[in-house]
C-alpha cells in the first residue's frame, strides 16, 4: 500500500485558504480520491480544547513560550492520533496550516528563532514531512479587510498588520529554503488560484 499524500495550506490570516482547501476537497470528492481533512490547532478532542485556549482574546497575558508550546501541543497530539495514521492507511491529508505556521508566527514574527522552532516542529511530528505546501501569498492589507467581513477577530488575528507582515516576511523567507513550498498570489480570483494548485497537485499523484 502507498503513502498517502500529505497537502498542506499555509498564509496570514485571511489570505483564502479556505476557500482553496474546499475546492480541493470538492475534486477530491467527485474523482473518487480518499482524503481527510485536518485542521491546527485542533482535530482532535485535546487539540480544540487548545485551540480555544490559543484563539481566546481575553488570553492576552499569554507568553510567547506559552503560545509556542500550546501549539507544539496540539500538533504532536493530531500528528499521532490523526495524521500519521491516516497517511500509513494510504489515505490523502489535507491539513489547514501545519508546522510552517509556527515557523512563520512564533518563530519569525514572535521573533523565538528558528533554531527552537525547527526543533520543536520536528519533535511534535515526529519528523511528519509535507510533501507539498501551498502558500496562500497576500498583502496584509487586503487580508485585513477580507477578515473583517467574517466578524471580530481571534486573539491572534487582532495583532495587526504590522505583526501580518512580519508573518508574510517569515513565509516568504522559509519558501526560499524549502522547495515543498509553492507561493501562489493570492490577490486574484479563486478560480485562477485553483487552477495553479490543481496542475501542482495532480503533478504529484501522476
Amino acid at each position: 500500500m502507498s503513502k498517502g499524500l500529505f497537502i498542506t495550506f499555509e498564509g496570514i490570516d485571511g489570505c483564502g485558504k479556505s476557500t482553496q482547501l474546499n475546492l480541493l476537497k470538492e475534486e477530491f470528492t467527485k474523482q473518487g480520491i480518499e482524503f481527510i481533512e485536518v485542521r491546527e490547532p485542533g482535530g482532535t478532542r485535546v487539540g480544540e480544547k487548545i485551540r480555544t485556549i490559543l484563539l481566546d482574546r481575553k488570553n492576552d497575558s499569554m507568553t510567547r513560550m506559552a503560545e509556542l508550546l500550546l501549539f507544539e501541543a496540539a500538533r504532536a497530539q493530531i500528528t499521532e492520533e490523526v495524521i500519521i495514521p491516516a497517511l500509513e492507511k494510504g489515505v490523502n491529508v489535507i491539513c489547514d496550516r501545519f508546522y510552517d505556521s509556527t515557523t512563520a508566527y512564533q518563530g519569525y514574527a514572535n521573533k523565538m528563532g528558528r533554531d527552537l522552532t525547527d526543533f520543536l516542529n520536528l519533535k511534535a511530528t515526529n519528523e511528519t514531512y509535507p510533501d507539498i505546501t501551498l502558500l496562500l501569498d497576500i498583502d496584509p492589507e487586503t487580508a485585513c479587510r477580507r477578515r473583517s467581513e467574517r466578524g471580530e477577530a481571534d486573539r491572534i488575528e487582532a495583532l495587526g498588520l504590522a505583526y501580518q507582515e512580519a508573518v508574510r516576511e517569515g513565509y516568504l523567507e522559509l519558501a526560499k529554503s524549502e522547495e515543498r513550498i509553492k507561493v501562489l498570489d493570492a490577490d486574484r480570483t479563486p478560480e485562477a488560484i485553483y487552477e495553479e494548485i490543481h496542475n501542482l497537485i495532480w503533478d504529484l499523484i501522476s
